[in-house]
């Protein structure tokens, strides 16, 4: 798969993620079905092929369990292969399968340092606020996104941005930093203005749920996942889509319809 451009940081990312929520945590997750968590031999089978199929893009946070964790070990001597995006302010517990969130300046250091020892990096290459709702308060409030500015500038990251919930978070989060992640599938167009930005400002765009987390459902004789593809990367402000399956055949046949489509726009 061809890499696009991460605004001007000179990341370069495959349109396809490997989202990693389901290596961490399988509780207070919206899927359809259950699934379980997959031990190191299989989570390190995955990782291999999501490399072999040209994907160098991985998601993860805090809030995904042992997702963080589990990839410094599996990321061990393949590094330099791979884009990491993790996040901060969303806290996940184990215990109880709640979230909580935290987006003051001292908890966004711990997180960072915390994600960078959990893994084992010295840098993360994408860092995005993970966000409650409360977008444009978030940012406004806590100066967040100018605090992620500095951890840059100091080597601890590369480039910045802010998973958002709203068009008015999105929009200040791509005034602000680099990167906006959004949803934006068959089923949600309603943050389609953050995308119309990013494409004439140059900014880069990640999508969440790009497949509506495997709830888009079609007529018979129309593939979902290539219907969702053909849809999202029509659009010239998408970048990279976040997939999250474990399953291999999954991950495959996504790709594959993901470069067929791709290579007809």
């Amino acid at each position: 798969m061809n890499l696009r451009q991460v605004a001007d940081t000179g990341i370069e990312i495959s349109p396809i993620g490997l989202g990693t929520v389901k290596l961490g945590r399988d509780k207070g997750v919206k899927y359809p079905t259950g699934f379980t968590i997959p031990d190191d031999r299989e989570a390190g089978k995955l990782i291999a092929l999501a490399k072999d199929l040209g994907i160098n893009l991985i998601d993860t946070a805090p809030a995904y369990g042992r997702s963080e964790e589990r990839l410094g070990v599996l990321l061990q001597g393949q590094r330099q292969d791979w884009i990491i995006c993790s996040k901060v302010g969303e806290e996940f517990d184990n215990d109880t399968g709640e979230s909580s969130f935290n987006f003051t300046p001292e908890h966004v250091r711990f997180s960072v340092e915390r994600s960078l020892q959990r893994l084992n990096t010295d840098y993360i290459d994408m860092l995005l606020v993970h966000s409650d709702g409360n977008d444009v308060d978030i940012i406004k409030r806590y100066g967040i996104l100018e605090l992620l500015e500095e951890l840059k500038k100091q080597g601890k990251i590369r480039a910045t941005g802010m998973s958002t919930k709203t068009v008015a978070g999105g929009l200040l989060a791509l005034e602000k930093s680099d990167c906006a992640m959004v949803t934006y599938n068959l089923e949600h167009r309603d943050e389609q203005a953050v995308l119309d930005y990013a494409a004439e400002k140059n900014k880069a765009i990640l999508l969440k749920k790009a497949l509506a987390s495997g709830h888009i459902c079609k007529d018979a004789d129309v593939d979902p996942v290539q219907a969702s593809f053909e849809f999202i990367f029509a659009h010239p402000g998408v970048t990279s889509a976040i997939v999250g399956t474990i399953n291999p055949a999954h991950l495959t046949s996504n790709i594959k319809l993901a470069e067929a489509t791709i290579a007809q726009l």
